[in-house]
């Protein structure tokens, strides 16, 4: 009796050891895949609100370089311009921007209208999709704070809100859906890895558009001269850019896009350390160029230099060494002092700086992501073509070039020929730009009925 006793312990505990341990290898991937999705849900959150204080960066540094007799409108178009794009980014932009398979209007070009529903299915592939969401939305919502700063004291708020409704529900997720909504650009090897083009550039573009049909500030450009008209605060100047800066580790950061591994969390570390070499490489580039061109600092293009080293590196942040963000960054710097008088000789008046910092920094990241980046080879049939090893083969430099260009042109091209059309047709229905009466009184008082603030009164 005990032997067949003995013989039954040893048949149930052959069957169920196995089945136990099969359980908790479950338990265990269960365990791991949750809490991979935890960390990189987390990194959206993260990411998403050092980008959303990069709002108030945006905010700060306008309002250190207008007069101070325009800080208050300043102010109110950057809260105003977040919250349209909070709403816009819903109702249409989304869905326009990240369409999924078989959801396009357009095949890769133009993609689903209508509201997103963020509760339908918590996961989006690895992470909440409410997370996702909250950290796009920001990026669309800093696309429209680049044209503000260039449109600044000159031009009417209403206008100006009712063209960020456009860019954010449609112009931006258009163009935005063509790389990271696996759009036709996306599917041509074109590599933006958080959006030098996307959205700085882009955002350069329509701010471009803006200026040409909105035309300089009263006395800016007279009797062949150009005439400074010095901003009310660099102290706001300077911290505006230290909080954009601080921004950038979101921006760049969350765009590896996940977090749940250790070659993940490592990615993001080297992110972070490549995009402050190139901020700091911009910033003392522009410091010393500003001294040998012009014998004194500029503290403005100091501040630009910075910024112009963010957005150069913002396309490819990963993939360089420590010395080659540092050297982007730098050209970056060169970028903004050479081109901030170019567009001077050109009439084009950009009250920040805007223009060359995200417009033509942010074209010069994205071509150089073909040194560090080259995308896979495909056949024509789109399978990829595979080398003796059994790796996927790579497309050349000058090839992988000429796929980034046709992407910014593609992109600058959508954006600027939409905007400048949006422009013209808000000039002539509605009037885009103040009178010269409020213009010279100031925009605080002339749109918004308020005096400037006593500490900025000098403006």
């Amino acid at each position: 009796m005990k032997l067949k006793s003995l013989l039954w312990a040893g048949v149930v505990a052959a069957t169920l050891v196995p089945v136990m341990a099969m359980a908790q290898d479950e338990v265990a991937a269960a365990s791991a895949e949750e809490t991979a999705f935890i960390f990189t849900t987390l990194l959206f959150l993260i990411g998403g609100f050092l980008v959303f204080w990069m709002a108030a960066g945006f905010a700060m540094l306008e309002a250190g370089l207008v007069r101070g007799k325009n800080v208050t409108m300043q102010l109110t178009k950057n809260i105003g311009l977040f919250s349209i794009a909070a709403i816009m980014y819903w109702l249409i932009g989304y869905n326009v921007m990240y369409p999924g398979d078989g959801n396009w209007i357009i095949e890769g070009v133009f993609g689903t209208i209508s509201p997103k529903d963020i509760k339908t299915d918590i996961d989006a592939g690895g992470y909440s999709n409410a997370s996702d969401f909250f950290f796009q939305l920001m990026f669309c919502a800093t696309t429209a704070s680049i044209v503000s700063g260039t449109l600044a004291e000159r031009i009417k708020l209403w206008p100006f809100l009712i063209f960020v409704a456009i860019l954010t529900g449609l112009i931006y997720p258009i163009e935005a859906s063509w790389q990271w909504g696996g759009g036709w650009l996306s599917a041509m090897g074109f590599s933006d890895f958080a959006g030098s083009t996307l959205v700085h550039a882009a955002g350069g573009f329509a701010a471009l558009a803006g200026a040409i049909v909105l035309g300089p500030r009263l006395g800016k450009y007279k009797d062949g001269r150009v005439n400074p008209m010095p901003g009310s605060n660099l102290a706001l100047a300077t911290l505006g850019t230290f909080i954009l800066w601080l921004g950038w580790f979101g921006f760049n950061g969350g765009s590896q896009l996940a977090f749940g591994t250790l070659s993940d969390a490592d990615a993001v570390a080297q992110i972070f350390a490549n995009t402050n070499m190139a901020a700091a490489a911009g910033a003392v580039t522009a410091l010393i160029l500003t001294q040998v061109m012009y014998g004194k600092v500029d503290l403005t293009m100091v501040l630009n230099g910075a910024l112009a080293g963010l957005v150069s590196i913002t396309a490819e942040p990963l993939a360089p060494s420590l010395f080659d963000a540092l050297w982007i960054g730098a050209v970056g710097g060169v970028i903004v002092v050479l081109t901030v008088p170019m567009l001077d000789k050109f009439k084009i008046d950009d009250v920040v700086g805007a223009i060359p910092v995200h417009l033509l920094a942010g074209i010069w990241g994205t071509l150089i992501v073909a040194l560090h980046t080259q995308a896979d080879r495909v056949d024509a049939e789109g399978n990829p073509v595979l080398d003796a090893a059994g790796d996927p083969e790579k497309v050349g430099f000058v090839a992988q070039l000429i796929t980034q260009a046709i992407g910014v042109i593609a992109i600058g091209g959508f954006v600027f020929v939409t905007s400048l059309i949006i422009w013209v047709i808000l000039k002539a229905v509605a009037g885009i730009r103040v009178s010269e009466e409020a213009e010279v009184t100031g925009l605080d008082t002339a749109e918004l009925g308020m005096e400037a603030y006593p500490e900025f009164s000098k403006g």
